[in-house]
């Protein structure tokens, strides 16, 4: 009877507590609230099936605009549903379509390549539904802004303003940077394509992928034998790595030069300046600039990651605290900008100009007309080989003699890693000093702000057919710690050409040029020093390139037979964007 009476009061607890009551009725709204079609298929004109969910506010049939997501990541019960729900509580309708192979499509699933001609699909559709105005918005991060990108290949009439944050660009970005294949996306292709979902038992091992790569580093294999450390067949990264060249591969994925021409529609861009993959949104932005300088497109960034941009910044980045007016509420500028573009509402007010960025440490914001004009000067600064203290001096005068630094690469010995230029932390004690070279500025007279990317020329001549080069700026503050401010990874062999290899000619001096370097802006301090790191690029973390002139994933440690032998020529130089008081 004691068991009895004890159950009755446990059953009565559990189903007319507070607790659940209010859950009970939460749901009940939900269900009065919202008109979730949650298994639409969707026909692509090649036959492909697309699966999709369309949220409506349930009883409001007239056409309204709708608000598009074209994703591989499935969290059909989670992140989705809410998202979808936020759509329709700003008064649009919510649509979120799978890459093709996902969720209940059948077809196989391979990253990056349909997704250009099928979200064009989608976005057809859509604009044929009843309940749709002809109006279609699309929003997210990552993969989700690759996808407006590609959306934006063959733009169909009914997309009208597309918000990308932290957009990928396939073949230059990740799973490549500059032509260097990096590591990332090794398991990520497990983590997206293993099944209809999310494979999050793979995409979470890190001991797994961490032991084939340090695997692979100490035995020296080719790189394309990843999978075959592993044990488990990689097939996308085996597609991925037989593109070396940015090649048709890559460039039928998004827009490509002159398909930006077309590209008329408003921009709302967001970034970071410590997003990996920062080179690939701001690719899209720079192009369209070339292309189509009409176009109105914006650009928020400031001092974030990859996963804190898309959430409106992270209080501390990389052990670095940030100033508190960089924290913003993205989803609200998200939607004020589709209701400025949707609904002829207003501008949301941090759109000062096209381009609106928060200045570290002053804690505010400022803004510009493009990218090219967030700074009104350059300081150039050369890459001497006159001794300053243990660095090497950084002189704004070109060298009158030509003379040069030189440096001995052993590929063979994993006992030594080259090229420590990740930022992380942020500000540090103290830089690598035990291999690569180092050059440091005079003391800055006066405060200065850095805005945008840094580039420059390599003066250097090999003994070899090829090298991959790491550049790092740093800020030295006058405490005495250094300050990551941006940096550079690429292959010489693509310096001119990204779409083209072209050899380096051993025991010539070749230039070298590079560009394509992380945007920052910050505040420096007067007394503070700017230092250049400058190295070959030899770690675990990507490929390897032993210089043969062979494809780089073909290579083995039997191809490290004689040292990389580098001389750095005197009048390299890097040119610092800077804004002049």
């Amino acid at each position: 009877m004691k068991i009895l009476l004890n159950f009755i009061i446990l059953f009565l607890a559990f189903f007319y507590c507070p607790a659940q009551q209010t859950k009970k009725a939460k749901a009940e709204d939900l269900k009065s609230i919202y008109n979730i079609q949650d298994s639409v298929s969707v026909k692509t004109r090649d036959g492909a099936t697309l699966s999709l969910i369309v949220v409506r506010k349930k009883g409001d049939e007239k056409p309204a605009p709708v608000i598009l997501q074209s994703t591989i990541y499935v969290r059909d019960k989670g992140r989705d549903m809410v998202s979808l729900k936020r759509s329709v509580d700003n008064g649009y309708i919510g649509v979120i379509a799978y890459a093709r192979g996902k969720r209940f499509s059948q077809n196989e699933i391979l990253p990056y390549e349909n997704d250009a001609n099928d979200t064009y699909d989608v976005i057809d559709w859509i604009s044929k539904q009843k309940w749709s105005n002809g109006s279609v918005g699309m929003y997210g991060g990552s993969y989700n802004g690759f996808t407006q990108w590609a959306a934006c290949k063959t733009l169909h009439p009914a997309l009208k303003t597309i918000v990308p944050y932290v957009a990928a660009r396939p073949g230059q970005g990740l799973p490549v940077e500059n032509n260097i294949f990096v590591n990332p996306n090794y398991e990520w292709a497990f983590y997206v394509g293993n099944n209809k979902s999310l494979d999050t038992i793979a995409g979470n091992d890190r001991q797994r992928f961490r032991k084939m790569q340090n695997t692979w580093w100490e035995t020296g294999v080719a790189y394309k034998k990843l999978d075959s450390i592993d044990g488990v067949p990689n097939k996308w990264f085996q597609r991925w790595i037989s593109h070396p060249s940015f090649d048709h591969y890559w460039q039928k994925m998004t827009p490509y030069k002159k398909d930006f021409a077309q590209i008329k529609i408003p921009v709302l861009a967001f970034d970071g300046y410590y997003n990996d993959g920062q080179s690939s949104g701001l690719y899209y932005l720079r192009e369209l600039q070339k292309y189509s300088p009409e176009t109105p497109a914006y650009l928020i960034i400031g001092p974030y990651g990859h996963f804190g941009t898309q959430s409106g910044g992270e209080a501390t980045l990389y052990e670095y605290k940030v100033d508190p007016v960089a924290l913003f509420d993205i989803n609200k500028i998200t939607y004020q900008w589709f209701d400025y573009i949707l609904k002829n509402g207003t501008k949301p007010d941090i759109l000062k100009d096209k381009i609106n960025y928060q200045v570290m440490g002053t804690n505010e914001w400022r803004s510009a007309p493009s990218l090219d004009k967030m700074s009104n000067g350059f300081l150039t600064l050369y890459l001497t080989d006159n001794q300053s203290g243990k660095f090497y001096s950084l002189n704004s005068q070109k060298p009158i003699k030509r003379s040069y630094l030189t440096q001995e690469v052993d590929f063979a010995n994993r006992e030594i890693t080259n090229n420590d230029y990740y930022p992380e932390p942020i500000i540090r004690k103290e830089i690598d000093t035990s291999n690569g070279f180092n050059f440091i500025s005079e003391p800055l007279k006066e405060p200065m702000v850095i805005n945008g990317s840094f580039l420059g020329e390599i003066k250097a001549s090999i003994n070899k057919k090829d090298m991959d080069i790491g550049v790092t700026l740093y800020e030295l503050m006058p405490n005495g710690e250094y300050f990551h401010l941006s940096y550079f990874i690429g292959r010489a062999s693509y310096s001119t050409d990204i779409t083209k290899r072209k050899l380096l000619k051993p025991n010539e001096i070749e230039t070298i040029p590079f560009s394509n370097t992380h945007l920052v802006s910050k505040q420096l301090s007067k007394g503070s020093r700017l230092v250049i790191y400058l190295n070959v690029n030899k770690n675990p973390f990507s490929e390897l390139n032993y210089g043969t002139g062979k494809t780089v994933s073909e290579e083995t440690i039997k191809d490290a037979k004689e040292p990389l032998k580098v001389k750095w020529y005197n009048d390299s130089f890097v040119k610092i964007p800077i804004v002049r008081n």
